[in-house]
């Protein structure tokens, strides 16, 4: 049985809001029977992006995180709200806005906050993946549509083909351990889930600093082991990332060349910058 599902590249967001924005179009004020009620105006984000900052200046990175309604096959809030909520054969989850009335209990279910309760209504409400789009024929939910980046992207496949595709990808849900088996998936989760640590080496050439291009640079955690290799840049600049937080004690080698070796050692709690270098 091939079944929705969702792929956020973080990556590829510029916070242009236009997913956001295509909800509140296609839902505000608008009644699709047997799927939604409509969306108050304000008080609701169906689909929101929230913002991530790591890093410390001059090394400071911004990562924009579409989140809605991951619609998990182990749903909490199917869980609470029996026959009111609905898990279809798709995968996609619905809450039924006649039998969910006065059902605050469902919207308070969501561990990941994306049910929203409706005080005019008094009915619990979430993004549904646009179903009655999709069961009209549309190939795609209207967020991934108008996504000029391509960050989001609808795909219907089966359970097998999409735990393939995202071992292969690294595609990963958001709090994963909440584990209710989500059908929204991320790509480049690294960017607000891990740290790095980065730098700039320079050299005095002339009577003049310099920044210094292609210094073999290695990162060593307390062990002693080796952590990754790179190089530095044209500007001096290098970066080591995908380190987990509070990770504690690192060497940075900085291997020159005819300029010598020179040693850093640092802790990591956050994103860090270690500033200018020099070799001299």
């Amino acid at each position: 049985m091939n079944k929705w599902n969702l792929i956020i590249d973080i990556d590829k967001c510029h916070n242009c809001a236009n997913c956001f924005i295509a909800a509140k179009d296609e839902y505000v004020g608008n009644e699709f029977s047997g799927y939604s009620a409509p969306q108050p105006l304000h008080g609701h984000a169906w689909i929101r992006i929230d913002e991530y900052e790591r890093g410390t200046y001059p090394a400071v990175q911004t990562s924009f995180v579409p989140k809605m309604c991951n619609h998990c096959d182990d749903a909490p809030c199917k869980k609470v709200g029996g026959d009111a909520v609905q898990k279809r054969a798709d995968g996609i989850v619905l809450i039924d806005p006649v039998k969910a009335k006065g059902r605050e209990d469902i919207a308070k279910s969501c561990p990941y906050g994306a049910i929203f309760w409706n005080d005019e209504l008094q009915i619990p409400q979430h993004w549904t993946f646009d179903a009655h789009l999709l069961d009209q024929g549309w190939k795609e939910p209207r967020c991934a549509q108008v996504c000029p980046t391509g960050a989001i992207t609808a795909l219907k496949t089966t359970d097998q083909d999409m735990e393939t595709r995202a071992a292969a990808e690294d595609l990963r849900p958001i709090n994963r351990n909440l584990q209710t088996k989500p059908r929204v998936y991320y790509k480049n989760l690294d960017s607000i889930e891990k740290c790095f640590i980065a730098g700039r080496v320079i050299h005095q050439k002339n009577n003049v600093s310099e920044c210094f291009e292609n210094a073999d640079i290695t990162l060593k955690n307390k062990e002693g082991e080796v952590v990754s290799s790179t190089q530095s840049d044209v500007y001096g600049d290098f970066r080591f990332d995908g380190l987990d937080p509070e990770s504690g004690e690192y060497e940075i080698i900085i291997d020159a060349k005819s300029s010598g070796v020179k040693s850093v050692k640092t802790v990591l709690g956050e994103s860090l910058h270690l500033g200018t270098i020099s070799l001299d």
